[in-house]
């Protein structure tokens, strides 16, 4: 049997049928560099069809270029090399599925850096610059029954644990007639690398219920409130700094001053 160029590949050595190509061949044909296609080789994602078992070269098959150029393309959405050969392996729906899943997540991470982006560049221009981009409004709280849920802990941790605590709590509250209102988190101090807050987790029960019933509740007072409305970019950290500054520059301007503890929910800071 003869390979591509004439040389002679023996018969059992032969995966698949079609002409074979030299890594050279292939290279080009595939937009891969020879680089490229040694390392898929050995992570198993592209294996040749044939290796000369005497100097070591590589075969591929005509066939290949197909998948070969798949993987070019989806390097060059910069997708990891564990899930191109999900896609690579999978058939053409399922491969369409995985696709999908990964560019939202990568769209979810450039608004997130985009705001991001922004906050720094407020920051960087100076103290007196404005928030124009954060609509401010005011509400009046009425006093709420609590369950409540409290913790020392830095930012790395900080998105899974408020997403459990609400959830721990909603749960909690099933049996007091569920949750009456929407569930916010108080931050007593500052919450990043260096601050562990703590942060406290509410979520508003039937003010009627106030008896011991073995679960942590308080009242949380009445307050007014100065809020902005976040899109889901914009909660993430450090973009979310924008949002308490903004809210902060808002209640100074307007000569008030924040009381205790930021919130984080639909409301952003209370004043007096």
């Amino acid at each position: 049997m003869n390979g591509a160029e004439g040389r002679p590949i023996p018969a059992g050595e032969a995966k698949t049928a079609g002409p074979l190509l030299s890594i050279g061949v292939f290279a080009r044909r595939s937009r891969l560099s020879a680089k490229a296609l040694r390392l898929y080789d050995r992570l198993g994602l592209l294996t040749p069809d044939y290796v000369d078992e005497a100097n070591g070269y590589r075969w591929y098959r005509e066939s290949q270029l197909a998948t070969a150029r798949l993987v070019a393309m989806l390097r060059r959405l910069d997708m990891p090399l564990e899930q191109v050969a999900q896609v690579a392996s999978a058939d053409g729906k399922q491969g369409a599925v995985i696709i999908a899943s990964y560019w939202a997540a990568v769209e979810r991470r450039i608004s997130s850096q985009r705001e991001l982006a922004a906050h720094l560049q407020t920051r960087l221009r100076g103290e007196g610059e404005s928030f124009d981009r954060f609509e401010i409004r005011e509400r009046a709280v009425p006093s709420q029954l609590v369950l409540t849920e409290q913790r020392h802990l830095h930012v790395d941790v900080l998105s899974g644990w408020l997403g459990a605590t609400m959830c721990r709590l909603a749960e909690a509250a099933q049996d007091l007639g569920g949750v009456v209102g929407p569930m916010f988190a108080i931050y007593h101090g500052e919450v990043d690398e260096d601050g562990d807050g703590p942060v406290e987790v509410c979520a508003p029960v039937n003010p009627s219920l106030e008896t011991s019933t073995g679960r942590a509740m308080r009242r949380e007072p009445a307050h007014h409130e100065a809020y902005v409305r976040l899109i889901k970019a914009q909660v993430e950290y450090p973009q979310i700094l924008s949002a308490f500054d903004a809210v902060a520059q808002w209640i100074s301007g307007r000569g008030r001053r924040p009381s205790r503890g930021v919130l984080h929910g639909l409301g952003v800071g209370r004043t007096e």
